[in-house]
């Protein structure tokens, strides 16, 4: 694998870091800036909007210029952002700082991911793009609980500043490493990238991602609840089973981008079942501790095994437009954390119990199964057929007269 998915990685783990450090802040955020927790709650909301918004526009306004340009400028604005962040004067200005930093998520990951693939053989793309995500799962292991204790004893502007640190160090990176003559994007223009989404399958690929990571973040957005309440730890071991998730992601997200080159509908399918199956575990295996600690490794495991295939796939359906649409799959991923925390939380307030959650997820899970198994059904019907063998007729020749005699 080429040193340059290095430098791609080191860019994901600064999104990632900054993504998630933002729940374990919370608390000394809102004293400092004199709001609720409510309130500080929306800076989380902000970072998701910015992703979800900045995407597909950057990624399609970005379309005619080259994809190592692209990443570089990507990150600075990464930068520039986490800097605001930790300069902010105040509440407001937190909230917009938080919006700018999460514009460039989504295009640097559907970007980087198409320069991954075109940094490989054709039997190692999958790979390639595990090999970017791993920067995000290690940020769920190192990143974010050295980025929390740092915020808790420094303080929280600290954290953004560090953060920014290593947007620089990934600038760098992305300039020493990834190719020069990395082609352009294809210059079809702003119509003609907005032209490749209107694809059914691409369709279809982008809902299995919303409803399968819908299913995780079900779960995991109260998974801390079901570890205090239902499984007895105490809520200062949370923070070291949450990187067991991450220890379980980088392996789902490393086994995931293997098993995708030999088999990308297969691992999809597979990675979604097992999910499911995960998922309808969870109240029984949250009933120990030990168990329960199992189950989160497994559930960041199962659930990440279909993030590369889920992105190599909706890339390939959309071939006249790969950036645009990987960058619109990031927004389906933040689509899904929305939406599955909105779920998850729709079964407690309905009074089910602490591991309820987990139940609506295995549901979500079955969902973004079906869709999938209809992506393969119009992939079936709407492949070329072979046509039916035609015999050749051979002429043979009346014989002559000279052959008659």
């Amino acid at each position: 694998m080429p040193l340059a998915l290095l430098a791609l990685a080191v860019g994901a783990f600064g999104i990632g870091t900054t993504e998630f450090v933002m729940m374990g802040l919370l608390p000394g955020v809102a004293s400092d800036l004199r709001v609720s927790i409510p309130t500080a709650g929306h800076l989380v909301s902000a970072y998701a909007l910015g992703v979800v918004i900045g995407a597909p526009l950057l990624a399609a306004v970005t379309a005619r210029l080259p994809r190592r340009t692209v990443l570089i400028g990507l990150m600075v604005l990464f930068v520039l952002g986490n800097a605001l962040s930790g300069l902010a004067p105040g509440y407001h200005g937190l909230l917009a700082a938080r919006f700018l930093s999460g514009l460039p998520h989504g295009a640097f990951f559907g970007v980087g991911a198409v320069v991954a693939t075109h940094l490989v053989a054709p039997e190692r793309k999958a790979r390639s793009v595990s090999l970017m995500f791993l920067g995000l799962t290690v940020a769920n292991i190192a990143g974010v609980p050295v980025a929390t204790l740092a915020g808790q004893h420094l303080g929280w502007r600290v954290t953004f500043l560090g953060v920014s640190a290593v947007g620089v160090a990934a600038i760098v990176s992305l300039f020493l490493l990834i190719p020069r003559d990395d082609a352009p994007a294809p210059a079809g223009g702003l119509r003609g990238e907005l032209a490749a989404l209107r694809s059914l399958p691409v369709w279809l690929a982008l809902g299995t991602t919303v409803a399968g990571f819908g299913a995780l973040f079900s779960a995991y957005s109260y998974v801390t609840p079901m570890l205090t309440d239902a499984a007895g730890y105490t809520e200062s071991s949370v923070t070291l089973l949450l990187a067991l998730f991450g220890v379980g992601a980088t392996i789902g997200n490393l086994a995931g981008g293997r098993l995708a080159d030999l088999s990308l509908r297969g691992t999809l399918l597979g990675g979604m079942t097992a999910l499911m199956a995960v998922l309808c575990l969870f109240p029984l295996l949250m009933g120990a501790p030990w168990s329960a600690a199992l189950a989160v490794t497994l559930l960041g495991t199962a659930a990440f095994v279909t993030g590369s295939p889920l992105q190599l796939m909706v890339m390939e359906k959309a071939s006249a437009a790969p950036s645009l649409a990987s960058s619109a799959n990031q927004a389906a991923f933040n689509l899904a954390n929305a939406g599955g925390a909105w779920i998850g939380g729709l079964a407690l307030a309905a009074g089910f119990s602490v591991t309820s959650p987990a139940l609506a997820g295995a549901a979500l899970a079955a969902l973004g199964l079906a869709v999938a198994g209809l992506a393969y059904a119009v992939d079936r019907r709407t492949a070329p057929r072979p046509g039916p063998e035609r015999l050749v007729a051979t002429h043979v020749p009346e014989p002559t007269e000279s052959v008659r005699g």
